[in-house]
C-alpha cells in the first residue's frame, strides 16, 4: 500500500486571542459572549473574508487564520484592530474585549483541514507576546511586507519562544488608526518642530547628514529659554512622509515648522530651508544656504539665527546662539557623531551595535571631542538597560566623566552621568546630575523623562508624573517613552494609584511588548487590584521573556531605593512568586 503523501505549503498564519479572557467571564459571563459574537460577525469574520483568509480553526477566546500572503494577512489584523480600538475607547478598561494578534510565514501541514507545523506554533507563540489591542509579526512576515506596506513598525529583537529551537526576531506593528491622543494647547511662548530634511544628493549613503544637519539645528535652539522646542526623536517621526504642515502642527501642538533638503557633492553643501506657521500654512520666509562642508556649522548658525529672527527679532538681542568656534577636526568628528546618531535611533541591536563602534571610533580619533564621549555613554547604557548589548556600566561611567571634563557644558555627558547614578541607587547624585542637564538644555525632554524616572523610584511620585508628563510633551512619539511611561507607572504604583499604574504599564507594552521593567510592574499592580488571575496570566508572559524571574532577582537588579523596593515586593508576595 503506497504511504500517505503529507501535504504541506507556504503560508501566512493569523493567531489571535482575546486578552484577559478568563476575567471577562468570570465579571459577565453573558454579556462578554454577546460581545465577542458581536465583534465576530460585525468585524473578525468580514475583515478576515474581506482579505481572502480562510478561517481554520475558533476556540471560546481565539482563533487560527490562513492567508496565502502576509500582507493580507497583516492588513486584516490592522483592520480588525483599528475599530475595536475606537470601540474600547469609551468602555472601562475591565470591560474591554480586545484581540492579541501573531502572524508568522511558515511551513504547515494541512490534515482534515486543520493545519499544523513550527508555522503555526510560532504564530501562535508570537501571539502570546503581544500587548491587549496590538499587532506582532515574527521575521519571517515582516520580511515579506516589507517595502509594501505603510506602517509604524517597531524591532522587538530576538526572542526564545517556548518549544521553538531557534530565536526569532519579532516586530511590532503600532496601531495607527487607534484613537488619538487628546488635543494638546500651544505652548504659551513661540514652539517650533524641525523636520528631518530631505537628502537631495542622490546618494542614500548621505542620509545621516542630512539628518545631522536638522538634528543640530533643533539642538541649538533647545538651549534657548524662551522657545519651546519638540524632541529630534517626535519631529523625526515625519521622515519620508508626505509633509501635511498643518497636521504636524496639530499633532506636535507647535506654532511653527522648519522643513528644508540638503544637497551634499564633494565638499560643497546646499542647504533649502522653509519657516512655516503651522496654523495657518503660510509661508514665513525661505532661503538658500551655499558653503564648504567645514563651514556646516557656520551655516547651521545662519540659519538658527534667521528663524529666531523670524519668530521674534527681540529674543536676538537677549541671548547670543551662535555656536564656538570649531576646527577641521570638529567638523570630521562630527560627521562621525551624525552617523552613529543615524543608527543608534533605530534602538535595535544590529544599528545599536554598528552605533557604538562608530562611537568608539570617534573616541579614538578624536579623544578631545566631548559629543563622541558623551554619546558613547549613554549608547551603551540605554541599550544595555534594554537588553540589546551587554551592560558596560564602568566603560559608560568613564565615558560620561570624560566627556564632562572636556566640556562642562554638554548636557549629554550629564543625563549619561545621572543614569549611572540612578542604576547604583545613588538618587541624590543622579537628580543632580539631571538637572544640570536641564540648567543647560531646558528643551531637553530625555533629562525630564529619565529625572522623572529617578524620582519615581525613589517614592518621589508627585514630582516624577510632573517630569515624565514634561518629557512626553516634548517628545510625544519618542522611542524611549517606554521609560518615561514606565517611571509613571512605577510614581502611580508607589502612590497606591494602581488602576493608573496599569494603565501607564499597558501603554508601555503596546509598543514595545517586550519590555520586562513594565511588565514586571504589571504583575505587581495588578495584584495590588485585587486582579490575581490576570497577574498570574501577566507573570506567566513575563516568563517567556525572563524565565528566571525571581523576587530576589529583583531585589538585586531593579534600582528601587528601600522602601519603594519593600512596596513593590508586596505585590509580588501577593501574586504568590518568591
Amino acid at each position: 500500500m503506497a504511504e500517505k503523501r503529507v501535504e504541506r505549503w507556504l503560508a501566512a498564519i493569523l493567531a489571535a486571542d482575546v486578552a484577559g479572557y478568563s476575567r471577562l467571564m468570570g465579571n459577565d459571563e453573558e454579556g462578554t459572549l454577546d460581545t465577542l459574537k458581536a465583534l465576530r460577525s460585525s468585524v473578525f469574520d468580514p475583515k478576515v473574508a474581506e482579505h481572502r483568509g480562510r478561517i481554520v480553526k475558533t476556540t471560546g477566546d481565539g482563533a487560527l487564520v490562513e492567508f496565502a500572503s502576509a500582507v493580507d494577512a497583516t492588513r486584516c489584523a490592522m483592520e480588525i484592530q483599528r475599530p475595536m480600538a475606537e470601540g474600547n475607547a469609551t468602555i472601562p478598561e475591565e470591560r474591554r474585549v480586545e484581540f492579541r494578534i501573531g502572524i508568522n510565514v511558515g511551513d504547515i501541514i494541512i490534515d482534515d483541514g486543520d493545519i499544523y507545523g513550527d508555522g503555526v506554533n510560532i504564530a501562535a507563540r508570537v501571539e502570546a507576546l503581544t500587548s491587549p489591542g496590538a499587532v506582532c509579526l515574527s521575521d519571517n512576515a515582516y520580511q515579506q511586507i516589507k517595502g509594501k506596506l505603510v506602517l509604524d513598525v517597531s524591532d522587538l529583537g530576538e526572542q526564545h519562544l517556548k518549544n521553538i529551537a531557534q530565536p526569532v526576531r519579532i516586530y511590532g506593528v503600532r496601531l495607527d488608526g487607534a484613537p488619538e491622543r487628546p488635543t494638546l494647547a500651544l505652548p504659551d511662548k513661540p514652539s517650533i518642530a524641525v523636520l528631518p530634511f530631505q537628502n537631495m544628493s542622490g546618494d542614500p549613503e548621505q542620509e545621516y547628514f542630512a539628518d545631522g544637519i536638522a538634528e543640530d539645528i533643533i539642538t541649538v535652539l533647545s538651549k534657548l529659554r524662551w522657545f519651546f522646542v519638540i524632541a529630534r526623536n517626535s519631529s523625526f517621526i515625519y521622515k519620508g512622509k508626505a509633509t501635511d504642515v498643518k497636521r504636524i502642527g496639530r499633532e506636535l501642538a507647535v506654532r511653527y515648522v522648519l522643513e528644508g533638503s540638503v544637497r551634499k557633492s564633494g565638499q560643497r553643501v546646499r542647504i533649502n530651508t522653509q519657516l512655516i506657521d503651522a496654523t495657518t500654512g503660510n509661508h514665513i520666509w525661505a532661503d538658500r544656504y551655499d558653503g564648504d562642508v567645514s563651514d556646516v556649522f557656520a551655516l547651521q548658525d545662519k540659519i538658527t539665527n534667521s528663524v529666531v529672527a523670524a519668530i521674534e527679532p527681540r529674543l536676538l538681542e537677549a541671548e547670543s546662539i551662535r555656536s564656538q568656534s570649531r576646527n577641521p577636526n570638529d567638523v570630521r568628528a562630527w560627521d562621525l557623531l551624525m552617523q552613529a546618531s543615524f543608527l543608534f535611533w533605530r534602538l535595535n541591536k544590529t544599528d545599536g551595535e554598528a552605533a557604538i563602534t562608530i562611537l568608539r571610533r570617534a573616541t579614538q580619533l578624536y579623544p578631545d571631542y566631548a559629543p563622541a564621549h558623551s554619546m558613547l555613554a549613554f549608547a551603551m547604557l540605554l541599550l544595555g538597560y534594554l537588553g540589546y548589548v551587554e551592560p558596560q556600566l564602568k566603560e559608560a561611567t568613564a565615558q560620561a566623566t570624560r566627556a564632562a571634563e572636556l566640556d562642562r557644558n554638554d548636557p549629554w555627558a550629564y543625563v549619561a552621568l545621572g543614569f549611572v547614578a540612578f542604576t547604583e541607587r545613588r538618587t541624590d547624585e543622579s537628580v543632580a546630575h539631571f538637572q544640570r542637564a536641564l540648567d543647560l538644555n531646558p528643551n531637553f525632554a530625555a533629562a525630564h523623562g529619565y529625572l522623572g524616572w529617578t524620582l519615581s523610584f525613589d517614592g518621589q511620585s508627585d514630582k516624577a508624573l510632573t517630569h515624565s508628563e514634561t518629557a512626553l510633551r516634548m517628545s510625544p512619539h519618542d522611542p524611549q517613552q517606554v521609560l518615561f511611561y514606565g517611571g509613571m507607572a512605577a510614581a502611580h504604583y508607589l502612590a497606591g494609584r494602581y488602576d493608573e499604574a496599569i494603565s501607564s504599564a499597558l501603554s508601555v507594552l503596546r509598543y514595545r511588548p517586550t519590555f520586562n521593567g513594565a511588565r514586571r510592574l504589571l504583575v505587581a499592580a495588578l495584584a495590588q487590584a485585587g486582579r490575581l488571575d490576570d497577574s498570574r496570566a501577566e507573570l506567566e508572559r513575563l516568563k517567556n521573556f525572563q524565565p528566571d524571574i525571581s523576587m530576589a532577582w529583583i531585589e538585586k537588579n531593579v534600582p528601587y531605593t528601600p522602601a519603594p523596593m519593600a512596596k513593590y515586593l508586596e505585590g509580588w508576595r501577593k501574586v504568590g512568586r518568591e
